[in-house]
């Protein structure tokens, strides 16, 4: 089936806006409408969600860096965990059963929603508190400059070591599964090391494609990326993820949030029914 390069634009642009918004890549939507609608090869759709969360990576994560979000020096920590579960990840898809991966997929977009309601319910300013160990060793504690409030917010962070762990996880699940692991990231950050929500969406943007930069590769070797799709893919990619990243960084995204627990649950539904052979616009 040959797919319009417009198409392949337009679709990466949307979902490359609408995860900027959330602080996530694009993948975690590319993946199941590639799927779903363009009626891809899940394995060619995510070859291609990898690269597009390189350039979703390269479009969002300036903005925040000017607006003094990203903690560097926290992302250059965790990134060695979440790298090296990427690595695992690229070992273990060629062996992984396709309807696994539907089922993983699922999975992953039923936590995801979750973990959105959950950060929409949660306190929008982190605690302040004596973190010690490896954050006061490594100066991992940070502050920045609340917008929406106008003014400096201090923070600081904690449990570095569960939230190495939770990193690894996150590497081993976005080299399977072609998204950007800012999806289950910003939820870690959230819980294990208590950073502010926009510090935990600016530093997962500027990891996310370092983590997809490590799998890409492997995925090329093995003919998984297809130039024609992935091309399109990534300029909507760059453009739709520098819109959501400016929009992000001053607006409050409340009803956006319901939207997207909406989608996901609804794409984690086809996701499930396509384990049994079940697609969208009479695929079989």
């Amino acid at each position: 089936m040959t797919i319009s390069a417009l198409w392949l634009f337009s679709v990466a642009l949307g979902a490359s806006a609408l995860g900027g918004v959330l602080g996530m890549a694009s993948g975690i939507f590319i993946v199941p409408i590639l799927t779903l609608f363009g009626h891809l090869d899940i394995r060619a759709a995510i070859g291609a969600s990898i690269v597009s969360v390189i350039a979703c990576s390269c479009g969002s994560a300036a903005p925040f860096l000017r607006g003094h979000l990203t903690n560097i020096k926290l992302a250059i920590v965790l990134e060695v965990a979440t790298t090296l579960g990427a690595l695992t990840g690229v070992l273990l898809a060629g062996t992984v059963p396709t309807n696994f991966l539907f089922l993983l997929f699922a999975a992953v977009l039923v936590v995801s929603a979750i973990q959105m309601l959950m950060r929409r319910k949660g306190p929008t300013l982190a605690t302040v508190q004596p973190s010690g160990g490896w954050s006061d060793r490594l100066e991992l504690n940070s502050s920045y400059f609340d917008r929406e409030r106008q003014q400096v917010t201090s923070y600081s962070v904690t449990r570095v070591p569960m939230g190495l762990g939770l990193m690894y996880g996150a590497g081993l699940i976005s080299a399977l599964l072609g998204i950007g692991s800012g999806v289950l990231k910003i939820p870690a950050m959230d819980t294990a090391l208590r950073l502010p929500i926009k510090v935990s969406s600016a530093t997962s943007n500027f990891m996310i494609g370092v983590t997809a930069a490590a799998s890409a590769g492997a995925y090329f070797m093995r003919g998984e990326i297809v130039p024609s799709i992935a091309g399109p893919i990534v300029l909507g990619s760059v453009v739709g993820s520098i819109a959501g990243a400016r929009y992000v960084i001053g607006a409050s995204s409340d009803k956006l949030r319901v939207l997207f627990v909406i989608v996901l649950l609804l794409l984690a539904v086809q996701m499930l029914l396509s384990v049994f052979g079940i697609h969208l616009g009479g695929r079989t």
